[in-house]
């Protein structure tokens, strides 16, 4: 269940229950419940697991530790009731509606849920306008945000006066970067506050308390080793997707008639099967070495299937990255200096996107370098580089290379003799660069595979014109 819908379920359900609530007054409609507490009323026994085992105060709060410390914003605007605007982004299911739903409980201001889905710019003046006559009356009003990023430029700007005049405190949630997401002012007038991805020790807990949990299954399931371990990797340290499964797995072992929830019966529970894979064991190193050796073999089928073997069971998608970050240069280098560019991209989109979409990402570089042209003269060329250079072939930067803009450099000869490369026709002139020691030494030896084919014919003229050849 996305933070959408669980946000829409909360904005709804008892809304006008609360002291100094006026749901459905004032203008609000669909898309916005007022009341402090509205979150709050939702853990009857009909709502959703992972909507009745919200947490209600910052203590129970899961993870998210550096934003829990003495003094940090979070804790003044909930403990010191301090009036402030924050941005809170971070992947589903991190905690932005939970950290939204602990503001209601445990501040005495009225509480406001805007549906970025649904609200437009009256909606969202129509709120500020009645949070601003509360503040005259002496009552503080918090207006929640789910999926700011939704909201376009007029939207966004109309928060601007409320938070700018302290009319409300604004908590807006977003899972895509806010720099590119969120209009310049509103970001500079709130506290941005990221989330990071849940554990799995953070999960795994999480579970443990809402089997154990008179508003969770109140020990009426048990859940077997293999299944815990099974359901914390498939959470992918979203705790929603995690308590939905868990919830799901439950309701089948009880249809069942059994306590137990074994392995097969999450498997057919969520409808995905157990991946056989050991993040800290030989797994984990096996089939990462299967996915680098495929790319280098070129057997993009097999690449993919490896690829999928990891996502599918869990796998730090950072760590797939990474690894293709490497490989890009140790196994192709120069044959297509594209490969690097591509890597490095699909590096910087898993940090951005986050799973499951991610794997689109990954999937498209493991693709690019499996196909490209293969080439491990890069890594042939640094090896023999740093094994001269671990034998002692050092030597002296000779004399004419030597930095020479410095009092008395001249004196002593440095770059007297030196000969710049842009005053020759060619770009490149008869000169020595190499230390005595190593001088003649060639380490890069390209292959004909591929751009790196053209860059070997550029390279033997090169050598040519520098020893005075040619």
């Amino acid at each position: 269940m996305t933070d959408e819908a669980l946000f829409e379920v909360s904005g709804r359900a008892g809304g006008s229950d609360g002291p100094g609530s006026r749901a459905g007054a004032d203008g609000f409609g669909a898309g916005a419940a007022r009341g402090s507490g509205s979150l709050a009323d939702t853990d009857h026994q009909a709502a959703p697991l992972a909507v009745r085992m919200r947490p209600r105060s910052l203590e129970d709060l899961v993870g998210q530790r550096q934003l829990l410390a003495p003094g940090a914003p979070l804790r003044r605007m909930v403990e010191g009731d301090q009036a402030m605007s924050l941005l809170l982004w971070g992947p589903p299911g991190s905690g932005k509606t939970t950290i939204a739903s602990i503001v209601s409980r445990q501040t005495n201001r009225a509480f406001v849920e805007v549906s970025a889905v649904s609200a437009g710019v009256k909606e969202v003046r129509t709120v500020i306008d009645a949070a601003r006559r509360d503040l005259g009356r002496g009552r503080e009003t918090v207006l929640f945000v789910d999926e700011v990023h939704r909201f376009n430029k007029a939207q966004q700007d109309a928060l601007l006066p409320g938070v700018e005049n302290r009319w409300i405190s604004l908590v807006a949630a977003t899972t895509e970067n806010p720099f590119f997401s969120v209009i310049s002012p509103l970001l500079s007038r709130s506290l941005l506050l990221r989330l990071e991805p849940l554990s799995d020790d953070d999960i795994g807990d999480l579970v443990d308390r809402a089997l154990a949990d008179e508003r969770g299954l109140a020990g009426a399931v048990e859940l077997a080793p293999q299944a815990r371990e099974h359901l914390v990797r498939m959470a992918g340290g979203d705790a929603r997707r995690a308590l939905t499964y868990l919830e799901a797995a439950g309701g089948a072992a009880q249809a069942k008639d059994s306590r137990e929830v074994d392995l097969a019966t999450l498997e057919t529970a969520v409808d995905r099967a157990a991946v056989r894979y050991d993040r800290d064991g030989d797994q984990h190193y096996d089939v990462a070495s299967a996915l680098i050796k495929s790319i280098r073999g070129s057997d993009v089928d097999a690449a993919l299937h490896y690829l999928a073997r990891m996502v599918e069971a869990g796998e730090d998608p950072r760590f797939v990255a990474r690894r293709l970050v490497i490989s890009a240069s140790e196994d192709i280098g120069m044959a297509d200096p594209t490969a690097l560019g591509v890597a490095v991209a699909a590096h910087q989109a898993t940090q951005f996107v986050g799973l499951p979409e991610a794997a689109i990402n990954l999937a498209q570089a493991v693709i690019h370098l499996a196909l490209a042209p293969k080439s491990n003269a890069v890594v042939t060329a640094i090896g023999a580089a740093q094994a001269d250079v671990r034998s002692g072939r050092i030597g002296r930067v000779p004399a004419h290379l030597r930095d020479a803009h410095y009092g008395g450099a001249k004196k002593l000869g440095h770059g007297a003799s030196y000969r710049y490369a842009h005053d020759d026709p060619r770009g490149i002139v008869a000169q020595q660069y190499a230390p005595d020691e190593i001088a003649g030494r060639a380490y890069y030896q390209p292959t004909n595979r591929g751009a790196e084919g053209a860059a070997a014919q550029r390279l033997e003229r090169i050598r040519r014109i520098l020893a005075g050849d040619e």
